[in-house]
């Protein structure tokens, strides 16, 4: 936000992880989408805390098992359901663009790659904030293989974190 604010003119990004974004950072994050800021975000969602040891996130699947989480999480004990972040990102007025995409198949990859270019045009264009979810792999903490981990992304997120544009509007004002 502040190098937006003070270089108005520069291509301003964030990647960040889904822990850091939606629970870490929160209030900056809610801060920016209510602001409109004239920024592009992009989420890498692994449904995890991929870098500190695979604790619970704000996107951990119900029944999934983390190190803090070991008999999976579960809504009924407290752990509450997974954040759908696109979707609450589409629903900020100030938002112009707001989608989900994943790299596990070529045609998930150029659909991701369209959706991260418009969220970045929306910013060039000056017509509002543009968040992108891409949903990824975490192997380590996932205790798969690589193969294996992209079949879980297929398999148990997408049909939670659905795939597509939530929200394109030209202009938010």
């Amino acid at each position: 936000t502040a190098i937006k604010r003070l270089s108005p003119d520069s291509l301003v990004f964030t990647v960040q992880g889904d822990g850091d974004c939606i629970a870490i950072r929160a209030g900056s994050f809610i801060g920016a989408l209510t602001r409109g800021e004239m920024i592009t975000i992009i989420m890498v969602n692994n449904s995890n805390y991929g870098t500190t040891g695979g604790q619970m996130a704000p996107t951990t699947l119900t029944g999934q098992k983390t190190t803090t989480t070991p008999l999976g999480r579960d809504a009924a004990s407290g752990h509450g359901y997974p954040v759908r972040v696109a979707e609450l990102a589409a629903t900020f007025k100030s938002v112009a663009y707001s989608a989900r995409g994943a790299f596990t198949t070529p045609a998930n990859y150029q659909r991701t790659r369209k959706y991260i270019k418009t969220a970045f045009q929306k910013q060039v264009d000056g017509a509002g904030l543009g968040f992108v979810e891409v949903l990824a792999a975490c192997p380590p903490n996932w205790h798969l293989s690589p193969v294996e981990a992209v079949k879980w992304i297929e398999e148990k997120m997408i049909p939670e974190f659905p795939l597509g544009e939530f929200k394109n509007v030209e202009r938010t004002a």
